[in-house]
């Protein structure tokens, strides 16, 4: 079977994961698989852009580079990028077919979409010298953190899958941060308990876990500003470049402010026209992030959520930049109904209609999940 209709006939999301499966079957394998150097990118959110700054400026440097991503937005192939670019159809199914001879049937079969696509990634990967690989739901038991790392990055832990990763700060930073291997450096976080629990698990299992400052000097400031004003970076997605500058630092690798020419990864606050503006971000750290990126002006919102995140906190921190809410429909059967989310606008006092066309005298922030970006994208843009 080629791999789309391979990956289409696995589940995408699960109520609840077997957390044995992954590391019992990469043990099976892994005599069969080359693994490169691994920069792990764990956290809540700009896991997508702090990896692919590094990613981009390993590659510019001159190192064979792998990033793995997800989810992705309009195609599979944006999941898996190496040396410059997304891997082809053709990379794919030809490191598919290799996996299937690697992995028993009923192995194969077990294992989830994102375990399957997380191995066969390293089977892309093999040639490369660096591999930044961005973590699912970004904790101890994800099918990233079975490989070896050299590195772990930490970038914003906050509240998201609750019902994986636990109900509480302490409770999410904790099972985020045991996925920590031997060494860490941790970005600037909103909840100081977070800074708490790194202490305790560095103390705990003889772990190196630094902050972002200390590998960041006077030298590296002025370029991060250059950088920043070159690709005209919020402030958000300049705090995860300075990340990826501290993790070539760690590994001791000099960089020049030009191997950070690339804009970030697209749907990260990605104007697409001179009204639209498109963010993938679906939780209370997004929002904030957007709000303090975007204040001072007044957007529509093209929004939907998942029935499992915090849209009544969300939209209420997005109130200030709010003109209005439309509302796109989406088909899928993780997404709140249109009733429940028309009541909650109501009781915050936000004006609202359904979604039906772009009117060029508005600016429009569509923003919500992967799955409203991708409606849009696929529906109503061109």
């Amino acid at each position: 079977m080629r791999l789309k209709q391979y990956l289409e006939a696995k589940p995408l999301y699960y109520e609840k994961i077997d957390y044995t499966r992954m590391p019992r079957i990469y043990e099976k394998i892994k005599s069969s698989l080359s693994t490169p150097k691994i920069v792990h990118v764990i956290g809540t959110n700009g896991k997508g852009t702090t990896g692919r700054f590094l990613a981009n400026a390993l590659y510019s440097i001159g190192f064979d580079t792998g990033h793995y991503t997800s989810p992705h937005i309009l195609e599979f192939n944006e999941r898996v990028w190496i040396n410059g670019s997304n891997a082809t159809d053709l990379e794919l199914e030809n490191a598919h077919q290799e996996l299937q001879k690697i992995l028993t049937c009923d192995d194969a079969e077990s294992l989830s979409y994102f375990e399957y696509t997380t191995l066969l990634a390293i089977i892309i990967f093999r040639e490369c010298e660096y591999v930044v690989m961005e973590a699912g739901l970004g904790g101890e038991h994800d099918a990233t953190s079975v490989f070896p790392k050299c590195l772990t990055l930490v970038t914003p832990i906050g509240y998201d899958h609750e019902a994986f990763l636990g109900s509480n700060i302490e409770q999410i930073a904790t099972t985020k941060l045991n996925a920590i291997q031997n060494s860490a450096i941790i970005a600037a976080q909103s909840y100081p308990e977070v800074y708490r629990v790194a202490e305790q698990i560095a103390s705990q299992r003889a772990l190196n876990i630094y902050r972002v400052d200390e590998f960041i000097k006077d030298l590296d400031r002025e370029k991060i500003n250059q950088i920043a004003n070159r690709l005209a970076l919020v402030p958000y997605l300049k705090d995860n470049l300075t990340l990826g500058i501290a993790a070539l630092n760690f590994l001791k690798i000099k960089y020049e402010t030009n191997d950070f020419k690339n804009p970030p990864l697209f749907g990260r606050l990605s104007k697409i026209s001179e009204n639209i503006i498109v963010d993938v971000g679906h939780n209370v750290l997004a929002a904030q992030g957007i709000v303090k990126a975007l204040e001072g002006d007044k957007y529509i919102i093209i929004y939907n959520s998942y029935k499992d995140k915090n849209y009544k906190e969300i939209l209420s921190i997005l109130k200030p930049i709010i003109l209005h809410v439309e509302i796109i429909t989406i088909n899928e059967q993780r997404v709140e109904s249109i009733e429940t989310i028309k009541s909650t606008l109501k009781n915050l006092k936000i004006e609202y209609n359904i979604f039906k066309e772009i009117k060029p005298e508005f600016k429009y922030l569509v923003f919500g999940s992967f799955s409203v970006v991708e409606r849009f994208l696929r529906e109503h843009y061109e």
